[in-house]
């Protein structure tokens, strides 16, 4: 039970490379609209809406971690080592190093980018944007860059975990599941887990030689055959060149005087 195994996990993590863009795009958003005459009470807002009610809706139901948002692993379709991880989503450092550090850290993000949108005001060129419009989207990818936060920790989380540790943990049931998780998404991933030499090495051990049959042991003793059949014929040659085979003398004729030809012909 290798966590490293999981394909999911490590797609998880491409939210680290994503989280800048996402910013840049929130900048931009705010940049669109001119703020109103209290700033600091519209950014406070946009982060409740936008922050603190979706990290108080994963406290309560944390993220499917086989969930992508708009895709997911069917849950009847489930491994038992994904199964067994989903049920490490449950322990405390991940509900506080995933949304609740993730809610605190993007008040200073949004306040920071709401007072330099000023810079970004040439990107944005389809119009001046209602200021309630702008907050309202400025409160949705609050709430994206949350959700990608979560699942980045707890893929790290998963990914560091002991295959030890794994074998005592009981999988996570399907009811559990439904109550337990939050898990948008078409039910679609089936990714097949990832293979390494040295787990498929560990894997097979000593016993795959006794557990090879049918056209694999056929071939093995084919080969085996041939192998002595070979070496047969090269001791045959070998005693051919190396020695000398005895050579019976002449025999001479039963009349010493040998048949005489010369018989006249009557």
């Amino acid at each position: 039970m290798n966590p490293r195994t999981e394909p999911l996990l490590w797609i998880q993590l491409s939210g680290l490379a994503v989280f800048p863009l996402e910013a840049l795009l929130l900048l931009v958003v705010l940049a669109g609209s001119d703020p109103g005459p209290a700033p600091l009470v519209e950014e406070v807002l946009c982060w409740a809406l936008g922050g603190l009610a979706p990290a108080l809706l994963l406290w309560r139901l944390p993220a499917d971690v086989w969930s992508l948002l708009l895709a997911q692993t069917p849950a009847l379709g489930r491994r038992d080592l994904q199964r067994r991880l989903s049920r490490l989503q449950d322990s405390p450092p991940l509900k506080l190093l995933g949304p609740a550090l993730g809610a605190l850290a993007l008040l200073p993000l949004l306040i920071r980018l709401d007072q330099r949108s000023a810079l970004a005001a040439p990107l944005w060129t389809s119009g001046p944007l209602p200021r309630l419009v702008a907050l309202l989207l400025a409160a949705l990818l609050l709430g994206l860059m949350l959700w990608q936060w979560q699942q980045v920790v707890q893929a790290v989380w998963m990914l560091s975990r002991r295959e030890a540790i794994l074998e005592t943990v009981q999988p996570l049931t399907l009811a559990e599941l439904g109550q337990k998780r939050l898990s948008p998404g078409i039910p679609l991933l089936l990714p097949p887990p990832l293979t390494f030499a040295g787990v498929a090495d560990k894997a097979r051990g000593p016993q795959a030689a006794a557990k090879m049959t049918g056209p694999q042991a056929a071939a093995k003793t084919t080969t085996g055959s041939a192998s002595v059949a070979a070496s047969v014929a090269a001791d045959a040659v070998s005693s051919l060149h190396g020695e000398s085979l005895p050579v019976k003398p002449e025999q001479g004729a039963a009349n010493p005087d040998g048949d005489n030809l010369d018989q006249p012909v009557a």
